[in-house]
């Protein structure tokens, strides 16, 4: 088979390194792919025309097609190849809606009985302002578009709730805010395939989203995972129950056959399990931590995704833990700087590296991003994990290199409780 990985970060590094391990793949493409996914796929220029690629992709006889990041799908993509007759593993347009807009994602929820925090819907600046007046913080603010994962604001002061409404509603082309009650607990994903029908859970795992140690500083896009994250059967299987059946009965009920990968970003509350946000695709860096540890053959999966016939599929998984560090450019998330050499040396027994926003200039690896390299660490647990991930990372660190220093503390403490 001939397969190709679309997008360009560290999550489709490890799309494409998991589907180089199936017996089925005879040709790996990518695009626009990076530096590092150059050793493994052949690299295919690409702007973001997705009418482009899907001519391209029929063109070149491609069998199947892994979309990894969220706007080409909110674009269309997995239609465009749908119909022209390719197989594509990734959700309709209408299905990508889940993530598209926060604002359709909280109805659908509203909808469909799917725990998650209370909310309201703004398009005028006045009226967020007086209803922050009236409920006061915490308080969450969230641009209802795509923004990469920054878009979300939590703010414990009523200034700070009013300035992110304002930098989200002021602009001229307009916006919609979604501000919703602050939530207690603590947050975890869960990824999900589904080809509409059939649901299989993935390993649960956690992600750190702000940039700093202890939960400080700017949301980011992601700074680390850890997988298998410390859940317990019983709220994994109410996350199952609650939450991922009654999205894909819900879309399918609406008209909307989903067929991909489905993230659940959770928070586990003194109630229960509530959706933070649904992504219709898989998370960076999530999928970093949770791909390593999956056996199954992922192009066997993604087929049977976009055939309809994932039922009686059982997921293999290897034992133990997964733990990524990511290294940022300086001035990330605001403005990463560019151009920074970069020495990636052969990573031992036990340490995997993919590459996110890196590329070739002048016959140099530099970076060509925010989120530059991903470190990921395997042990036999998750403390093994994490030392095998930390103990690589300064042999690729590069200058003003920024990096978490406590991912998984959380997951660690959790465990051990």
């Amino acid at each position: 088979m001939k397969v190709l990985v679309v997008g360009s970060g560290g999550r489709e590094h490890a799309l494409l390194w998991k589907a180089a391990q199936s017996p089925l793949v005879e040709k790996l493409y990518a695009a626009p792919g990076n530096a590092g996914m150059a050793a493994l796929a052949e690299l295919v220029p690409w702007n973001g025309d997705v009418e482009a690629l899907a001519d391209w992709a029929l063109a070149e006889g491609i069998d199947l097609t892994l979309v990894g990041p969220e706007a080409p799908l909110v674009e269309g993509i997995a239609d465009a190849f749908s119909e022209r007759g390719l197989k594509v593993f990734g959700p309709a347009q209408k299905a990508a809606m889940i993530e598209g807009s926060k604002a359709f994602a909280k109805g659908f929820m509203e909808r469909h009985g799917i725990p998650t925090a209370r909310y309201r819907v703004f398009t005028e600046a006045l009226e967020a302002l007086e209803y922050l007046e009236e409920v006061g913080v915490p308080i969450v603010v969230k641009d209802s578009g795509l923004a990469a994962g920054k878009g979300v604001t939590v703010a414990f002061d009523l200034h700070q709730a009013k300035q992110a409404v304002l930098n989200l509603l002021s602009g001229p082309e307009g916006g919609e805010v979604v501000v919703e009650e602050y939530l207690e607990g603590e947050e975890a994903t869960v990824l999900a395939l589904t080809d509409g029908e059939t649901i299989l859970p993935l390993l649960p795992s956690q992600d750190h989203k702000r940039l700093l140690d202890g939960d400080q500083g700017p949301m980011t896009g992601g700074m680390g995972a850890v997988a298998p994250y410390p859940m317990d059967p019983a709220t994994l299987k109410r996350v199952e129950e609650e939450i991922l059946k009654p999205l894909v009965r819900g879309l399918r009920a609406e008209g909307v056959v989903y067929r991909g990968v489905v993230y659940a970003g959770l928070m586990l509350t003194r109630e229960g399990p509530k959706v933070l946000e649904f992504n219709a695709r898989f998370g960076d860096p999530e999928a970093q931590a949770v791909l390593p540890l999956l056996e199954s053959d992922l192009v066997e999966l993604a087929l049977k995704v976009a055939e309809g016939r994932l039922g009686g599929t059982a997921l293999a998984w290897r034992e133990g833990a997964a733990a990524c560090v990511v290294l940022a450019a300086p001035g990330y998330p605001e403005a990463p700087k560019k151009g920074i050499p970069l020495h990636v040396p052969e990573p031992p027994e036990g340490v995997l590296v993919f590459h996110a926003g890196t590329r070739w200039e002048g016959g140099r690896l530099v970076s060509a991003g925010g989120r530059v390299l991903n470190v990921v660490g395997l042990g036999k647990d998750l403390e093994e994990a994490l030392g095998r991930a930390y103990a690589f990372v300064p042999k690729v660190g590069f200058p003003g290199a920024v990096y978490r220093k406590d991912i998984g503390r959380k997951a660690l403490r959790r465990a051990s409780t």
